[in-house]
C-alpha cells in the first residue's frame, strides 16, 4: 500500500468535502454552515469517526462533535418513546403500624376512648354524635 492510498478516504467523504469546499467558495465569509451540511458532517463522522471527518472537512472538532451528541439524545428520546405511557407506584409492604387514639370527654365526666389500628376508619360523626346524644 502506497502513501496515498493511506490519505485516501472514500468516495461519499470525498463528496462531501466537494459539497464544503463550494459552500466556502460561495458564501460569506464568518456565515453558518447549512444543516443540511451539518446533517451529513454528523452521517459521515458516525460511519468514519470524529477526527478523520473533522479534518477532511475542515471543521472544529469540538463543535462536530456536540452535533453528533445532539443527535444521540434526540434520537435516545425518540426511541424512549418521549414520556412513560404509565407508571406503577407501588407502596412498601412492611409499613409501619398506623394507630389511632381518639379520647372524648364532656362535662360530666364521662369518657370514651377510641383506638383504631390499621382498621378502616369508622364513621366517627355518628359514633362520637351516639357519645354526646347519650348524656342527654
Amino acid at each position: 500500500m502506497n502513501a496515498k492510498q493511506k490519505r485516501s478516504f472514500p468516495a461519499r467523504l470525498a463528496r462531501l468535502r466537494q459539497r464544503f469546499e463550494r459552500m466556502r467558495q460561495t458564501r460569506n465569509p464568518r456565515s453558518r454552515i447549512p444543516d443540511t451540511l451539518w446533517t451529513a458532517a454528523v452521517k459521515a463522522a458516525e460511519a468514519y469517526g470524529l477526527n478523520r471527518t473533522a479534518k477532511t472537512l475542515r471543521l472544529d472538532y469540538y463543535s462536530l462533535k456536540r452535533k453528533v451528541e445532539q443527535k444521540v439524545a434526540v434520537v435516545s428520546e425518540t426511541k424512549a418513546g418521549g414520556e412513560p405511557r404509565f407508571v406503577e407506584l407501588t407502596t412498601p409492604l412492611s409499613v409501619s403500624p398506623c394507630e389511632c387514639i381518639i379520647e372524648l370527654e364532656n362535662a360530666d365526666v364521662a369518657k370514651m376512648h377510641i383506638r383504631l389500628k390499621c382498621i378502616e376508619t369508622p364513621d366517627l360523626a355518628a359514633l362520637t354524635r351516639s357519645f354526646w346524644d347519650q348524656q342527654r
